[in-house]
């Protein structure tokens, strides 16, 4: 899911680090005790010859627990993706003008982290204020099953509402939405259980793909100033790299966000762990990317700059 925001939340409540004041914040640089925040899902909006090739590929339908559908959320917004889901992560992938807005553009980018245990986003906010964020922006997601009764989805908390391509959020499912059957998730595993695991399905099973180990993803250097405290606040290991980067660790899935102009942001590549090694190399061209599975227990996709053929 992405965080589909209405305009007139825009200046009805505030926050934001903004591009000085993250730089002026020496953070946490996750020293915290415990990691809140695990990478939940990321989005990418790519051209619109590789969005259809994603959309109709069958070897993706083998490899990865495929679904392509149109969500309805909060003040009836539809979106409509293409997901490969593994056990604990998942992608969610769009071509041009599938969101609303500002998310809908070519290059646009998105990153949810969540939390495990009832109760700790709110220890995630109380982070955010030590990490420089006064004022963090509280969101709840909701799903429309098609019955037109909106039911509670997940609790949001993000450090800005303006963002240039790329914009990030912490999240916690709520105890609604595991109740309610159509969502298909699974029992708890143990009390207060609002985790990864339980949301999706076991259906990665049988398929290749069983996680996301890591992504890469270019961003504006105002975008990563906004970023850089939840990903603290969530308790990553937070190093710059050469460029201004950051590359954030924790939790099995690292995360590299490196500084570009607007005009060459995006999805750059993901890697994928893979639920059984094999044996050969399969490189598979989908649009403007390449997937290439194997050999081992790996996958990596890696994408185009913005339509562009992909490296």
């Amino acid at each position: 899911m992405i965080i589909v925001l209405a305009v007139a939340l825009a200046g009805a409540i505030g926050g934001g680090v903004g591009t000085a004041q993250a730089e002026g914040n020496q953070g946490s640089g996750g020293s915290y005790e415990r990691q809140l925040l695990f990478y939940n899902h990321s989005f990418g909006v790519l051209d619109r010859e590789t969005a259809d090739a994603i959309e109709h590929s069958d070897y993706l339908r083998e490899f990865a627990n495929f679904q392509v559908r149109t969500t309805t959320g909060t003040g009836g917004e539809t979106w409509t993706g293409r997901y490969l889901m593994g056990r604990e992560t998942y992608l969610e992938l769009f071509g041009v003008g599938d969101v609303p807005g500002q998310d809908g553009t070519l290059g646009a980018a998105g990153l949810g982290l969540s939390v495990e245990h009832a109760g700790e986003l709110a220890t995630v906010k109380e982070r955010l204020k030590d990490e420089g964020v006064t004022e963090p922006v509280d969101f709840l997601q909701t799903r429309d099953f098609g019955d037109g009764v909106p039911v509670p989805w997940f609790d949001a908390v993000l450090t800005t509402l303006e963002y240039d391509a790329f914009d990030a959020w912490g999240m916690e499912y709520r105890p609604e939405y595991f109740a309610d059957p159509r969502g298909n998730t699974e029992p708890p595993s143990f009390p207060g259980d609002v985790g990864r695991e339980r949301y999706l399905s076991d259906d990665y099973r049988t398929h290749l793909m069983r996680d996301v180990t890591a992504v890469r993803i270019a961003v504006t250097p105002g975008d990563l100033a906004d970023t850089v405290p939840l990903l603290r606040a969530g308790g990553f290991s937070v190093r710059t790299v050469t460029g201004g980067g950051v590359v954030a660790e924790g939790g099995g899935t690292t995360i590299r966000l490196d500084v570009v102009p607007r005009e060459q942001a995006g999805y750059q590549q993901v890697d994928m762990s893979l639920n059984r090694p094999v044996k050969d190399r399969h490189v598979e061209r989908i649009g403007n990317s390449t997937l290439t599975v194997g050999p081992g227990s790996r996958a990596v996709w890696t994408f185009a700059k913005n339509g562009t053929t992909a490296r």
